[in-house]
């Protein structure tokens, strides 16, 4: 599995707890940035990693920012992308196989480490059920042709 990572600046501090638990799995992962937290645009590293996945260079992604909700909101832009906010491994298991999630995004500032770690872990480790669940998923593809 390849995992793309980004945040903004507020994100930066997790995302190296975050790459740091992927290097100890021997999980493959690009760091799309930024390595400082001087101010940044989230939406432009969000964009980065959603178009990143959306081709199938990378299986998964993990955005952060202060609270998540921008990152979501932007990688959700680009086709192809499921990106969920998560603020638990219960959150982190149903929108895997319920939704198929392809994007995690967290909340630097709402979350602890452990949280997060914990949060990334299930993700990462959680299948796509399928069945019901990919109907439904359908249905989202078949908005993101229409509009």
């Amino acid at each position: 599995m390849r995992i793309a990572l980004g945040s903004d600046h507020a994100g930066v501090e997790l995302k190296a707890h975050v790459a740091q638990a992927l290097e100890d799995r021997q999980l493959a992962f690009q760091d799309f940035g930024p390595s400082t937290n001087v101010p940044v645009d989230y939406p432009d590293y969000a964009a980065s990693v959603a178009k990143a996945v959306a081709s199938g260079q990378f299986d998964r992604g993990i955005l952060i920012c202060g609270t998540g909700v921008g990152m979501a909101i932007a990688a959700n832009k680009v086709p192809g992308i499921r990106a969920a906010l998560v603020n638990d491994a219960s959150g982190a298991r149903l929108c895997r196989e319920h939704n198929d999630a392809n994007i995690l995004t967290l909340g630097a500032r709402t979350l602890s480490v452990e949280q997060a770690l914990s949060i990334v872990q299930v993700f990462l480790e959680t299948q796509f059920e399928g069945g019901r669940h990919k109907r439904r998923v359908d249905k989202i593809h078949a908005i993101e042709q229409t509009g």
